[in-house]
């Protein structure tokens, strides 16, 4: 049997560590977190780009201090049950075919949603990003968004939530509720909520093909760095 295969097939985790791990990322840190502590932050430091990336160094320790408190030193794993493994070399064809092919589909929806819904790919992200547009800002921005959010999210919403779920209910509802849950954990960015769902199935897609997360991390940071280039050159 393939080795990819039989690592889906069974999650060493039950839903007593899915359901604590979710009332952590859907409740504990929108409220609290990007919420409370964004606005304290927002208002104390006068400026957004720092307020949100500070928010989200917290949000990656813990995540991933939630992951490894709740399901991974309980059960005496490593951090390979998450998908930190290698992949085989020939992969990274499909690393750069699947970049493309998510750059392409992404410019395709931006484009049908402008037309359509008259719906810009502008956002509180984007603005606070272009409004005071330095070196160190363009840097601040692009490693919280190129590195530190691939990191974080790709453990959590695939090497652990894809497993799980695809574990249980098979690759489909795998890659349908992990990229749901994916894509609502972004609001209120709602202009790009629907190329957050297909960024989803696509990383999830890779690590199911290549039983390691690090294909996805590479995609999604490639990604989120093409876009914050293009929007510090827009």
């Amino acid at each position: 049997m393939n080795v990819h295969k039989t690592f889906f097939q069974k999650s060493p985790w039950t839903w007593k560590e899915m359901i604590k791990l979710l009332l952590l990322v859907l409740v504990v840190v929108p409220i609290f977190i990007e919420h409370l502590l964004k606005g304290y932050l927002s208002d104390l430091l006068h400026n957004n780009l720092y307020s949100g990336t500070l928010t989200g160094l917290i949000m990656a320790v813990l995540f991933m201090s939630g992951l490894y408190l709740l399901a991974i030193r309980p059960n005496h794993l490593s951090w390979s049950e998450v998908g930190l493994r290698r992949f085989p070399t020939y992969y990274w064809r499909a690393i750069v075919g699947w970049t493309v092919v998510l750059i392409g589909v992404s410019i395709a929806m931006l484009v049908l949603m402008e037309m359509l819904l008259g719906v810009g790919s502008d956002n509180s992200k984007t603005d606070s990003l272009q409004s005071r547009m330095t070196l160190l800002h363009f840097l601040i921005g692009f490693v919280s968004a190129a590195i530190i959010s691939p990191l974080y999210e790709e453990i959590f919403y695939r090497g652990f939530l894809y497993r799980f779920i695809r574990s249980k209910y098979g690759i489909l509802a795998g890659l349908l509720c992990s990229s749901f849950i994916f894509m609502i954990v972004h609001i209120p960015t709602f202009n790009t909520l629907p190329i957050t769902f297909v960024s989803g199935l696509v990383f999830a897609w890779t690590y199911e093909k290549s039983g390691s997360i690090i294909p996805a991390m590479i995609i999604h940071g490639s990604f989120n760095g093409i876009a914050i280039i293009l929007t510090a050159l827009g």
